[in-house]
C-alpha cells in the first residue's frame, strides 16, 4: 500500500465518519418527531422548517453549556470515559464496506465483536469515577446486560457465520443474491434484533435509565459536552446495528438504494418499539438471555454446523 492510498483510506474514513454524524443527528430528530406523533403531539417544529436544525441547536446548546464535576470524582477517568465510548463507536463503523479503498477487510465482523465488547468497559469506567452510588449501580446494570446479550449476539453471529464460512461482512451480500437470510432464519434474525436492542441499552431494556430507581444510570453526574459524547456513542451504535442488521439477514445489497431504506426502517423500528412497549424487568431480561437465547442460539448453531458438514461431506 503507497502513500496516496493510504491518503485515500484517512480520506473515505473521514467522509463516512462525518456521514454517520450527521446521520446521528438526524436519527435523534426522527425520534422525536416519531415519539411525538405517537403520543399525539408535534415534536420539534419551530428551529427552522419543520425543525429540519433542530439537532443542530441541540449540539450548539450542549457543547456551549458549562462543564460540572462532582468534587470527590476521579477527574481523569471521568473526564476520558466518554470521549473513549464515543471514539470506539465510531471506530466500529470503519469496518463498513466503503466503495473506495477502506478498512473492510477480511476479519471485519472479528473486529465489530472485538470493538463492542471494548465499549462495556467504557460504561463502567464512567459509572465508576462519578463517586455517586446511583451512577455506580447504574453502570453495572448496564455492563451485567451488556456482557449477557454480548454472548447471545456472537452466538447467533456464528450460525450467519457458519452459512458463508467468512468473517467478510462483504460476501454476505454475495450469498444474499438469490434470497435474503431472513427468510431462513427467521427465529434468529428476531432474537438479533431484540439482542441488538439489548445490547445498545433501548427500551424495553433500558435498566440503566431506571428513573424511579437511578435517575439517569451510569451518565447522571454528566453534563455539556461529556453527556453529548455518550448520548453521540448510544445513537451511533443504534445506526451501526441497524446497518449490520441490513448486511446480515436483509440482503446486504450494499450498492443500492434500497440499503439505505431498510436501514432507515430498522432504525424507525428502534425508535417505534421506545414509544410502544413498557419497560421490561430485570430478572426476566437476565432470565432471557440465560435460560432462552442461548439454548436456541446454541441448537441453531449445532444444526448449522452439521448442515456444513454434511454439504461438505456431499460435495466432496
Amino acid at each position: 500500500m503507497n502513500f496516496s492510498d493510504l491518503i485515500l483510506m484517512f480520506l473515505s474514513s473521514l467522509i463516512l465518519l462525518i456521514c454517520v454524524l450527521v446521520g446521528v443527528a438526524f436519527l435523534t430528530l426522527l425520534e422525536r418527531k416519531v415519539l411525538g406523533y405517537i403520543q399525539i403531539r408535534k415534536g420539534p417544529n419551530k428551529v427552522g422548517f419543520i425543525g429540519l436544525i433542530q439537532p443542530f441547536s441541540d449540539a450548539i446548546k450542549l457543547f456551549t453549556k458549562e462543564q460540572t464535576y462532582p468534587f470527590m470524582s476521579n477527574f481523569n477517568l471521568y473526564y476520558f470515559s466518554p470521549m473513549v465510548n464515543f471514539s470506539l463507536s465510531l471506530f466500529m463503523w470503519l469496518c463498513m464496506p466503503f466503495i473506495t479503498v477502506n478498512l473492510s477487510f477480511n476479519l471485519s465482523m472479528l473486529f465489530f465483536l472485538s470493538i463492542s465488547s471494548l465499549a462495556v468497559y467504557t460504561i463502567m469506567l464512567a459509572g465508576w469515577s462519578s463517586n455517586s452510588n446511583y451512577s455506580l449501580l447504574g453502570s453495572l446494570r448496564s455492563v451485567a446486560q451488556t456482557i449477557s446479550y454480548e454472548v447471545s449476539l456472537a452466538l447467533i453471529l456464528l450460525s450467519f457465520l457458519y452459512l458463508i464460512l467468512s468473517l467478510n461482512m462483504m460476501d454476505f451480500m454475495k450469498y444474499q443474491e438469490n434470497i435474503w437470510f431472513v427468510f431462513l432464519l427467521l427465529p434468529l434474525s428476531f432474537m438479533w434484533l431484540v439482542s441488538s436492542l439489548a445490547e445498545t441499552n433501548r427500551t424495553p431494556f433500558d435498566f440503566a435509565e431506571g428513573e424511579s430507581e437511578l435517575v439517569s444510570g451510569f451518565n447522571v453526574e454528566y453534563s455539556s459536552g461529556s453527556f453529548a459524547m455518550i448520548f453521540l456513542a448510544e445513537y451511533g451504535s443504534i445506526l451501526f446495528m441497524s446497518m449490520l442488521s441490513c448486511m446480515l439477514f436483509l440482503g446486504g445489497d450494499f450498492y443500492s438504494l434500497m440499503f439505505f431504506m431498510k436501514l432507515v426502517f430498522i432504525s424507525f423500528f428502534w425508535i417505534w418499539v421506545r414509544g410502544t412497549l413498557p419497560r421490561f424487568r430485570y430478572d426476566k431480561l437476565m432470565y432471557m438471555a440465560w435460560k432462552s437465547y442461548l439454548f436456541v442460539a446454541l441448537n441453531y448453531l449445532i444444526f448449522f454446523f452439521g448442515f456444513k458438514m454434511m454439504i461438505f461431506n456431499f460435495f466432496i
